[in-house]
């Protein structure tokens, strides 16, 4: 087992039951204490949970949105088949709005070196796209970064969107439901997206499975906003069918 999956297995186990003991963890992973210590030190320096002695607890409620370092492991595989078809839907000579999240940053590693002018949402985004060698266009938005995401949000955030228009936007989806839209952990990231939509001609939807048929916390609008979703195999295909019947091209990688 790799250091990345041991990662993702001890985060994934700690917050499924709450809390878990350095036994408990060095039984699931088959690694050494020492090895699980150091591991949990790792993910708690992340924000992934938090350390007591002899374990480790979850630092998230209910309902609440898993930190970047965590949703950074998950479905890598699923987010790089998606953010391929995404970029092979983008043409050169686009202007291109990235919303933040692990599925537009690997987006954003394939826009590298294109012949677009990109600005994301993200410093994740940002730093990547920041050495793109001519011909990719990197525009910067003002913004306040939400602590251990990297999203930008806020005033200067929505005023750099009011300014600009783009061909494409692609959107990260916390939720996406045909009967409830498309929905963010967050009020103020809701309210970037809105934004996002508004500025943009077209909307790509970039979402994994798990993110259909799941409603969170703040609204941003209704999925007829979505001209292209594009997902995996593991969506649901009850949900995948009654978004194309709303009117938005569903692609599945």
């Amino acid at each position: 087992m790799s250091t990345v999956e041991r990662h993702r297995l001890i985060a994934q186990a700690v917050q499924a039951a709450g809390s878990a003991t350095v036994t408990e963890l060095t039984e699931l992973t088959g690694a050494s204490e020492m090895t699980v210590r150091r591991d949990l030190d790792h993910l708690a320096s992340q924000g992934v949970l938090e350390r007591f002695r002899g374990g480790a607890r979850t630092l998230l409620l209910r309902g609440e949105e898993p930190p970047f370092a965590l949703r950074a492991h998950e479905a890598v595989d699923a987010k790089r088949r998606i953010a391929a078809e995404v970029a092979s839907l983008i043409t050169d000579g686009e202007t291109v709005l990235l919303d933040s999240g692990t599925t537009c940053l690997e987006v954003a590693r394939l826009l590298h070196g294109r012949q677009v002018t990109v600005m994301p949402l993200s410093l994740q985004a940002i730093h990547l796209l920041g050495d793109a060698p001519e011909p990719t266009s990197l525009l910067v938005p003002g913004g306040l970064p939400r602590a251990g995401e990297g999203a930008l949000t806020g005033p200067l955030t929505l005023a750099s969107l009011s300014a600009l228009r783009f061909d494409t936007a692609v959107l990260g989806c916390c939720g996406l439901t045909a009967s409830d839209g498309m929905t963010a952990y967050d009020l103020d990231e809701a309210a970037v997206k809105r934004a996002v939509i508004t500025s943009a001609r077209r909307i790509i939807a970039a979402a994994d499975g798990s993110k259909l048929g799941r409603t969170t916390h703040a609204y941003v609008g209704p999925s007829t906003l979505v001209d292209t979703l594009v997902t995996d195999a593991t969506a649901s295909t009850d949900e995948t069918t009654a978004l194309e019947g709303n009117g938005t091209t569903v692609k599945i990688v």
